[in-house]
């Protein structure tokens, strides 16, 4: 089927190839290489902000509790419903049924990781406040993978519908 004439010309053909790929790469090295640059051209100086700066605002929790709204916590618990069931039923997560006023890492049958299940205390809703913002920051080693509620608002929403549907 094929003859040496036509392995010849496969055979130059790759060879063709490569050097053309192998060209290709060294040319481009030369008109980029980020170690050929050297120093850079300018630099942005940034102010420092030193005392200047405004602290940040302090806010009221419990006014926000006040305030908080029970379908608007509805909606912003959709991000919470792919592990966490209402009910008392287990998910991916532990049951949230009675989250308010529960020990934290109490929820039998449930295999908590061991920094869940050694951190104590009782979920308030300032706690769980905290803990939603920032679920790694704030109990170092869990193992929720949630980046966090940033908005405070949402958070105490997302709290005082818990528990409206708590038992």
């Amino acid at each position: 089927m094929f003859d040496t004439m036509t392995t010849t010309k496969v055979a130059g053909a790759l060879c063709g190839a490569l050097l053309i790929f192998l060209l290709g790469k060294w040319a481009a090295e030369g008109l980029y290489d980020p170690a050929s640059h050297g120093e850079a051209a300018y630099v942005i100086e940034v102010a420092d902000a030193g005392g200047d700066a405004a602290p940040a605002e302090e806010v009221n929790f419990d006014e926000l509790m006040a305030n908080a709204d029970v379908e608007s916590g509805a909606k912003v618990f959709r991000k919470c419903s792919a592990c966490h069931k209402l009910d008392d039923t287990n998910g991916t997560g532990p049951h949230l049924d009675g989250l308010v006023g529960r020990d934290v890492g109490s929820v039998p049958g449930f295999s908590y990781s061991a920094a869940m299940a050694g951190h104590g205390g009782v979920w308030t809703p300032e706690e769980i406040s905290h803990f939603i913002e920032n679920p790694r920051g704030y109990i170092s080693g869990t193992a929720m993978g949630f980046a966090g509620l940033k908005k405070p608002q949402d958070r105490a929403d997302v709290i005082a519908y818990i528990q409206s549907v708590s038992n």
